[in-house]
């Protein structure tokens, strides 16, 4: 399955400056494995020690936050879009 995501800016460095990268995975998971396949150091980011996403990164897939549906396991259908979002702070 073909499943389109987007990288946040922050992030792009690490892609080589691409803003949307096609992967092939079945869930979210499968594309957090593929992302760093493709580009190394880039799971750092997104996941902490235990394997999860990090609290401050925002996973959407077709504008639905992962943390509402399976998180890492939520099931992927071709076309779907996922967007990383890092959560901004401020005060």
């Amino acid at each position: 399955m073909s499943i389109k995501v987007r990288i946040p800016t922050p992030l792009r460095k690490l892609t080589n400056n691409e803003d949307l990268v096609e992967i092939e995975a079945s869930n979210v998971g499968e594309v957090m494995q593929e992302l760093q396949a493709r580009y190394p150091g880039i799971q750092e980011r997104l996941l902490d020690e235990s394997g999860e996403v990090r609290r401050f990164v925002n996973v959407y897939v077709n504008e639905e936050d992962i943390r509402f549906l399976q998180n890492k396991e939520t099931v992927l259908k071709d076309g779907d879009e996922m967007s990383i979002i890092p959560a901004i702070a401020g005060g």
